[in-house]
């Protein structure tokens, strides 16, 4: 089956890290697509006409995975780097989303880098293609119901999640399959100040406490130089 990326991109990011992480996302040798604010050359790009944000990026990633035609779909921000073990994932079942936890956050410009179980979201996420879309799809029609503008998002958005594969009883809009899995080494989510969703770099910032909370710094990240890709910058 063949695999490819859906990458989207709010056009704010700047350099260093946008360069970066796309050199990263090109080492998979997986066709591309690319949707963006602005007009950009980064695989197949389709330029999203909308105010950034959580609602923009929905309706980004539906328009992503409609035009892709790829079997199995990794979704790829911006803002994270991925690790070339990354790619070699491939979902077993078709009706599975699967999310990679092997994630370190990285507090961009400081020497400071965190992680927890569990660290599920959207930019590890991977799946077969007719699932993402129709999850999507509906994800975008119900917002279309429930009248949410670009801009703040609104309460029940928030507790519906960002994720797909949230259930029912935890506030989900859907009962969906999830699995997890862990590449080789970690993918390296890069928090800066035009991050959509919040930083959470300390435990003080979680409502629940997350399990098995750990800290190093950038030596201590297996498979990455760090310093080295972003030397002097």
């Amino acid at each position: 089956m063949e695999k490819g990326i859906v990458y989207y991109s709010d056009s704010r990011l700047g350099e260093p890290i946008l360069s970066a992480v796309q050199r990263q996302i090109l080492l998979s040798g997986f066709p591309i697509t690319s949707v963006t604010l602005k007009s950009m050359a980064f695989g197949e790009n389709i330029i999203y006409n909308g105010k950034p944000g959580v609602n923009a990026m929905f309706r980004q990633i539906l328009a992503g995975i409609q035009a892709c035609q790829a079997d199995i779909i990794f979704l790829a921000e911006h803002d994270v780097l991925y690790h070339p073990s990354h790619w070699n994932f491939t979902p077993l079942q078709e009706d599975t989303y699967y999310y990679n936890v092997n994630v370190w956050r990285w507090a961009y410009g400081t020497d400071r880098l965190i992680t927890y179980d569990h660290m599920v979201s959207v930019s590890g996420l991977c799946a077969h293609r007719d699932l993402l879309v129709n999850h999507y799809r509906a994800r975008v029609d119900l917002i279309d119901e429930q009248g949410w503008e670009d801009g703040r998002n609104p309460r029940w958005a928030r507790i519906i999640g960002y994720e797909p594969g949230k259930p029912r009883n935890r506030g989900g809009f859907r009962d969906e399959r999830v699995e997890t899995w862990r590449s080789e080494h970690p993918n390296i989510d890069i928090r800066h100040r035009g991050c959509l969703t919040p930083t959470k770099m300390t435990l003080d910032s979680f409502k629940h406490k997350p399990s098995n909370w750990q800290e190093t710094t950038l030596k201590g990240i297996t498979g990455w130089d760090l310093e080295g890709m972003f030397n002097g910058s």
